[in-house]
C-alpha cells in the first residue's frame, strides 16, 4: 500500500478551482493532437485493454474529457497524492464509456509523483496529465520522459502554460474578433511577477512554470520521440458571466501571487488588481455601470509524443 503523500501547498487545488476551470478547459484543447493519440492507440491495440495514465489527475477532469474520444478497451490509472480529489475522480469517472460506447475500468492510486519510476508508467500504452507541468523540475521531467522511453508509450500532455497572458479589448459582434490594444506596462510587470513566481519549488525541486512543456519536448525529442505541440489558449470573453468568474479568479490569484514575489510592489500591484478586477464583475455590466467587453487570453500549450519505432500490438 501506497503511503500518504504530504501534499505541498503550492500543489493542492480545491475542487471549486477545477469546476469553475474545466468550461474553459474544455474549450482550449487541441482536437487534432487527440485525434492522433487516438490512431495511435488504436494502431497499438491488441487483444487486451489499452492502459491509461492519468497523472495528477485531480477530479478526473481529464478522463472524463478523453475517454470517449479515444478507442477501447480501455483500463486507466489515475494518479494524484490527494485523496479527496481522488475519490471524487474514482466516481465521477466509474461510468466513463470508450468511443466505441463500451465500459471503461478505473483504478486510483494515491500517491507522490516525486519520481516518474518505471513502476508508475509499468505497461502502459499513453500517458496522460492535464494541468500539470508547470508544477514540475527539470529533472522530474527528464525523469519522465526516460520513463516513457522504457515503456515505449506515448503522451498527451494538455493545458501546459506557456506563460502569456493579454487583454483583448472591444465588443464583439458574432463572429468577429477581438482587437489588441497596445500593452499595459503594469499587465507586463505582473506578468513577469507571477511567472518568477511559478519557478518556485512546489515540492518537486525548482518548477519550471512556464518554460515546461518545451523542456518536456526537449527531452523527449533527445530520446528520439516525435513531439507535437498545438496552441490551446484560453479565451475568455468577460462580457459572458461564467468566463468573468473564471478571469476574476486569475486575475485575483495573479495579485497574490505577485503580491508574495514582489512585496516591495504591493501597492503598486493592488492598484493594477483593482482596475482589471473591475472589468470582471457579475452582472449587466463593469464598475459605474460601464458593459463589459473584451476578452482575456492565457496561453497554454498541448503537446503529443510518440516513440520513434512503430508501435506494436500490445
Amino acid at each position: 500500500m501506497d503511503a500518504m503523500p504530504t501534499l505541498h501547498p503550492d500543489a493542492c487545488f480545491d475542487a471549486d478551482w477545477l469546476a469553475l476551470r474545466a468550461p474553459a478547459d474544455r474549450a482550449a484543447r487541441a482536437p487534432a493532437l487527440e485525434a492522433r493519440a487516438a490512431a495511435w492507440l488504436r494502431a497499438r491495440r491488441g487483444t487486451g485493454p489499452l492502459r491509461l495514465i492519468d497523472l495528477g489527475t485531480g477530479s478526473g477532469a481529464n478522463p472524463c474529457h478523453l475517454a470517449p474520444r479515444l478507442p477501447g478497451p480501455q483500463s486507466w490509472t489515475l494518479l494524484d497524492h490527494d485523496p479527496r480529489l481522488l475519490e471524487q475522480a474514482g466516481r465521477r469517472c466509474a461510468t466513463l464509456r470508450d468511443a466505441d460506447g463500451c465500459a471503461v475500468a478505473v483504478h486510483t492510486r494515491c500517491l507522490d509523483l516525486g519520481e516518474p519510476g518505471a513502476d508508475m508508467l509499468a505497461a502502459c500504452d499513453l500517458v496522460c496529465a492535464s494541468a500539470l507541468l508547470d508544477l514540475m523540475s527539470a529533472e522530474w521531467l527528464e525523469g519522465l520522459a526516460q520513463a516513457c522511453a522504457r515503456a515505449k508509450c506515448a503522451l498527451l500532455v494538455t493545458l501546459s502554460v506557456d506563460g502569456s497572458w493579454r487583454f483583448l479589448d472591444g465588443a464583439r459582434e458574432a463572429g468577429e474578433a477581438p482587437w489588441t490594444v497596445p500593452e499595459d506596462p503594469e499587465d507586463r510587470f505582473v506578468r513577469n511577477a507571477f511567472n518568477d513566481h511559478q519557478r518556485r519549488d512546489k515540492g518537486l525541486g525548482a518548477a519550471l512554470g512556464p518554460d515546461a512543456a518545451p523542456a518536456l519536448a526537449r527531452a523527449l525529442a533527445a530520446r528520439s520521440f516525435e513531439v507535437q505541440c498545438e496552441p490551446s489558449p484560453w479565451r475568455l470573453d468577460l462580457a459572458r458571466t461564467q468566463h468573468a468568474a473564471l478571469a476574476g479568479a486569475l486575475i485575483d490569484g495573479w495579485r497574490d501571487a505577485a503580491v508574495a514575489q514582489c512585496p516591495e510592489a504591493a501597492d503598486r500591484i493592488r492598484a493594477w488588481h483593482r482596475r482589471r478586477r473591475s472589468a470582471c464583475e457579475t452582472g449587466a455590466g463593469g464598475a459605474g455601470g460601464t458593459p463589459r467587453s473584451g476578452m482575456l487570453e492565457v496561453g497554454h500549450v498541448d503537446l503529443f509524443a510518440t516513440p520513434s519505432a512503430t508501435p506494436s500490438a500490445a
